[in-house]
């Protein structure tokens, strides 16, 4: 029997039930809101409506950011779409409590600025960042050449224990830091050659985004504005590009200052941002790291739900049409 689903035409068996049909699209016990020939049916009440051919059946989701639309790296899920740096904080305490209330899982370190339990007697980053609760996410910031960005790269992974997922980012000016394209991939080859789980910042470059997915990256990171400029997107359609044509996650790394700039990267259809300045240099950097956390849920809600539509003149919340005047 033929039914349409959210538009898409689907068989059915003959006296098949709207909770028949629920199950089978794995959306038993979720948040469902379903409308049947455009009417809303209950909840609770699936099982005694059977279906019809040509019926129409509507089923919303409410998916949000959490576990039922998780961020896929390198094979793992993450609940957060929201990645965060560790640098120019006050102290470790305000680190802690920053990327606590991010809600951050993924936690990207400079393995040359920080230290991480080589410099015994320091403070040690991992005693607020404990391995076993975030992802650590080691980064090649400072890098100028192939060379320091792979060594970099191969001693994180000693100091892991074997960590295989990096930040790559090979620098070509100290002034605007933005990346040495060339340097990038050919340090991004030779690492994924190397077994390394690539993610790897650029700039908002469609054709160099997609070079660097096909030499085997796991996610691209566009820049948005150069590195701690809190400019915010300044190039939405290439961002936009990247985005329509990858086939790994996109995710807005660097030119981010407030949450605004990232609910539009996300409502761009970016998997995720990573920022660091903008809640670090934050007059309060812990309230900040709330509002990003809010920023990329709604982005991404926003992003799913599909925005109404550009108009240049005005259109009645409540048309007159049909209404009746004494």
């Amino acid at each position: 029997m033929r039914i349409f689903v959210n538009g898409d035409e689907r068989t059915v068996p003959d006296g098949a039930s709207l909770e028949d049909l629920v199950a089978a699209l794995d959306l038993a016990g979720k948040r469902v809101a379903v409308e049947l020939n455009r009417q809303i049916v209950p909840h609770g009440s699936y099982g005694s409506y059977r279906l019809k051919p040509e019926d129409r059946v509507e089923i919303v989701q409410a998916i949000g950011g959490g576990e039922g639309d998780p961020l896929v790296i390198a094979g793992k899920s993450y609940r957060s779409r929201l990645l965060v740096g560790t640098g120019k904080y006050k102290d470790m305490e305000e680190t802690r409590a920053a990327v606590e209330m991010s809600g951050a899982e993924i936690v990207t370190v400079a393995i040359r600025r920080t230290n991480i339990g080589q410099e015994p007697g320091q403070p040690n980053l991992l005693d607020v960042i404990p391995p076993d609760r975030y992802t650590l996410l080691p980064n090649t910031a400072g890098c100028y050449t192939v060379e320091d960005a792979v060594r970099t790269c191969r001693l994180a992974r000693e100091l892991l224990g074997g960590h295989r997922l990096v930040k790559l980012e090979v620098l070509g000016d100290p002034a605007t830091l933005f990346p040495d394209v060339t340097a990038t991939l050919e340090a991004a080859d030779i690492l994924v050659r190397d077994g390394f789980d690539v993610m790897v910042y650029t700039n908002d470059d469609p054709i160099i985004a997609k070079r660097l997915e096909n030499i085997g990256c796991v996610a691209v990171m566009p820049l948005a504005a150069p590195i701690g400029s809190g400019l915010g997107i300044r190039n939405p359609y290439n961002i936009l590009t990247i985005v329509e044509n990858a086939s790994v996650p996109v995710l807005v790394d660097a030119g981010v200052g407030t949450a605004s700039d990232a609910s539009v990267a996300m409502e761009l259809g970016c998997d995720g941002v990573l920022m660091n300045t903008a809640i670090a240099e934050a007059q309060h950097p812990v309230l900040m790291a709330s509002a990003m956390k809010k920023a990329i849920e709604a982005g991404r809600e926003a992003f799913l739900a599909g925005r109404m539509p550009r108009r240049r003149f005005a259109s009645a919340s409540s048309p007159l049409a049909g209404l009746f005047f004494g």
